[in-house]
C-alpha cells in the first residue's frame, strides 16, 4: 500500500479543517469525493497472533491504509502453544496448523501422586497444540491477503507528538528494515495516525506511550525430540508437574508437538533459579523423555498483569504487551488473538469508513471496557487460584487430589475450552468446598517444606 498523493495536489487543503473540533477535541477530515484523498495509516506492532488478528481487520476496511511490522517473519516465539478449542472454530483456524489433539492430562504432585484427567471431555473436544511458527504465519499470511502491507523490520522508537492526544498530528515510527539476505537493517522511518502496539512483553510501544511497568515470569522451554515409541505415549497426552522442585509458583510441564515435545517450567519469583527448575521437570519426566536430544531453547517473559495503562492518545496495546495473560494456567494465546480483533474492531467502527480517528476516550470506553467485561472474572478466579494452590508444596498436593473429581475437570475443561467461567451448581460448590479443606489439610499434612530462597534485588526488576 502507498499513501496516496492527495498531499502534493494544491486542493488537499480542503481536505482539512484544523478548527473543527469534534469528539473530545481530536481535529478529523472532512470527507472528501476524490479517490486521491490521503487514507489514515494503521501500524500494526508485532506480527503474533495480537498483531496479526488486528492487521486482518484493519486491512478489510479499505478507507484504512494498515502496516504489519514483524521483525522476523518465519519467528518461533517460545512458547508452550497450548489454544483451546473455541478458538480454532472462532478465527476459522484449519486443523493442518495443530500438531496433537490433547485429549487426557496427566498432572502429577510433589509427592509423584499421578491424576488423570480427561473423562468429561466429548469426543470432539480436545486442546490443541500447535508451533507457533505454523500458526503465526497462517495468521499473518491471511491478514496480507486481505491488504495489509508486510514490513519485516525491527522498531526501534516511536516519536510522539505533544499533541497526539488532541489533534491528527502523526506519529514516526523508527524502524530497521530487512531484507533477505542481508543482515544487517536499514534505517528507515514511517508516519503513521495509528499505533497498535502487539510486539510483546518487551513492547516499545507500551515504553513509547508510557505504558507503565508489570511484573513479569520468565518460562524456559526444550524442544526435545524422542522416539516414536516414546512419542506415542504423547499421542494425545499433556502432563502438568507441580513442585517447588519444578517451580515454586507455577507449574513445569510436557507438551506434545509435531514430532517432538515441549518440556519447560516459568517462575515469578525465583526467576535466577529457571534453568535449576528446568533441569528437575526433565528429571520428574524421567525415561517418558531419556535419551531425547534437544533441538531447540527457548526462553521468554511472561507478564503477571493488565500494563497500568493500555491506551494513550492514538494508542493501544493488545495481547502480552497489554498484559493479557492468565495467572494459574500462563495462557496467552487466545487471549492476545482475541484483544487484538476486538480492539481493532472497535476502533474500525469508531473511524466510521476512515473519516475521523478515535480519541483516547472513544477507544477506553469501547475495546478496554468491553474486553475487561468479557474476560475480567477469568482473570480473577484463575488469580485466585494460584495464589491458592502454587504457593507450596501442602497447597499443591491439595490441588492434585482435587482433581480427581469429576465435578472439578468438568467445570475446568469447561472454562478453559470456550473461555467463559461457567455457571456451576450451588450445591457441587458447598460439596467441593468441603472437599477442599479436607484436601488442603491432608496435602499439608505429607507434604514437604518448599525450599528456602532469597533474590530481593532481581525479583524487584519489572517490564
Amino acid at each position: 500500500m502507498k499513501l496516496a498523493i492527495a498531499s502534493l495536489i494544491v486542493g488537499t487543503a480542503a481536505a482539512f479543517t484544523p478548527s473543527a473540533f469534534i469528539n473530545g477535541g481530536v481535529s478529523h477530515r472532512v470527507a472528501s469525493s476524490t479517490s486521491l484523498d490521503m487514507k489514515y495509516k494503521v501500524a500494526v506492532v508485532g506480527g503474533g497472533p495480537s498483531g496479526a488478528c488486528a492487521a486482518e481487520i484493519f486491512a478489510q476496511e479499505k478507507n484504512i491504509d494498515t502496516v504489519l511490522f514483524e521483525r522476523k517473519m518465519d519467528n518461533a516465539k517460545p512458547c508452550g502453544g497450548a489454544i483451546p478449542l473455541c478458538m480454532i472454530g472462532e478465527f476459522d483456524i484449519p486443523e493442518s496448523t495443530v500438531d496433537r489433539k490433547v485429549r487426557r492430562m496427566k498432572l502429577i504432585s510433589p509427592t509423584d501422586v499421578e491424576v488423570d484427567i480427561g473423562d468429561t471431555l466429548q469426543p470432539n473436544e480436545y486442546i490443541g497444540m500447535c508451533r507457533r511458527e505454523i500458526m503465526d504465519k497462517f495468521l499473518r499470511d491471511r491478514a496480507i491477503s486481505y491488504g495489509a502491507e508486510p514490513i519485516t523490520g525491527l522498531v526501534t522508537g516511536i516519536e510522539v507528538p505533544a499533541g497526539h492526544a488532541t489533534s491528527e498530528e502523526q506519529y514516526n515510527i523508527k524502524y530497521q528494515a530487512f531484507e533477505a539476505g542481508k543482515s544487517a537493517g536499514t534505517a528507515s522511518e514511517m508516519k503513521v495516525d495509528l499505533i497498535i502496539g502487539a510486539d510483546g512483553a518487551n513492547s516499545r510501544v507500551a515504553k513509547a506511550m508510557d505504558a507503565g511497568e508489570y511484573n513479569f515470569a520468565i518460562a524456559f522451554q526444550e524442544r526435545i525430540k524422542i522416539t516414536e515409541e516414546q512419542m506415542s505415549f504423547y499421542e494425545e497426552m499433556a502432563e502438568m508437574y507441580v513442585g517447588d522442585d519444578v517451580s515454586p509458583d507455577f507449574y513445569g510441564w510436557v507438551f506434545p508437538k509435531y514430532d517432538h515435545v515441549g518440556v519447560g517450567t516459568g517462575t515469578v519469583v525465583n526467576r535466577p533459579a529457571i534453568k535449576q527448575y528446568q533441569k528437575a521437570i526433565r528429571e520428574r519426566a524421567g525415561d517418558k523423555i531419556a535419551g531425547g536430544k534437544i533441538i531447540k531453547v527457548e526462553a521468554h517473559p511472561i507478564p503477571e498483569h493488565y500494563r497500568p495503562r493500555r491506551v494513550q492518545g492514538r494508542m493501544a496495546l493488545v495481547g502480552d504487551a497489554a498484559g493479557y495473560v492468565t495467572k494459574c494456567s500462563g495462557e496467552g494465546i487466545y487471549f492476545a488473538a482475541k484483544s487484538g480483533r476486538m480492539a481493532a474492531e472497535a476502533i474500525v467502527k469508531l473511524m466510521e469508513g476512515g473519516k475521523r480517528l478515535p480519541t483516547q476516550e472513544e477507544i477506553e470506553r469501547t475495546y478496554i471496557a468491553d474486553y475487561d467485561k468479557l474476560y475480567g472474572p477469568t482473570y480473577t478466579v484463575l488469580d485466585i487460584l494460584q495464589k491458592v494452590f502454587y504457593s507450596n508444596n501442602g497447597a499443591r498436593e491439595a490441588f492434585v487430589e482435587l482433581c480427581n473429581s469429576k465435578y472439578v475437570q468438568q467445570v475446568t475443561f469447561d472454562s478453559y475450552l470456550y473461555k467463559k467461567v461457567q455457571g456451576n451448581n450451588p450445591l457441587d460448590d458447598i460439596k467441593l468446598l468441603g472437599e477442599t479443606i479436607g484436601c488442603l489439610i491432608k496435602g499439608y499434612s505429607i507434604a514437604k517444606p518448599d525450599a528456602v530462597f532469597s533474590n530481593p534485588v532481581e525479583s524487584q526488576k519489572r517490564l
